[in-house]
């Protein structure tokens, strides 16, 4: 399985970014400047700084 980084550019300005596999990419034809969503399906996230 090879996995690749995708960086999504919010409206609001923010960003993004999510690990997926190629396989994912390629059936989804995700390209640049090609406009996406992200749903965003999790119970927790963790966020940290040092």
């Amino acid at each position: 399985m090879i996995l690749v980084e995708i960086t999504i550019a919010l409206d609001g300005g923010g960003e993004l970014t999510s690990i997926i596999t190629k396989k994912a990419m390629e059936n989804l034809e995700i390209a640049v400047g090609k406009k996406i969503y992200a749903v965003v399906k999790s119970t927790e996230i963790m966020v940290a700084i040092d």
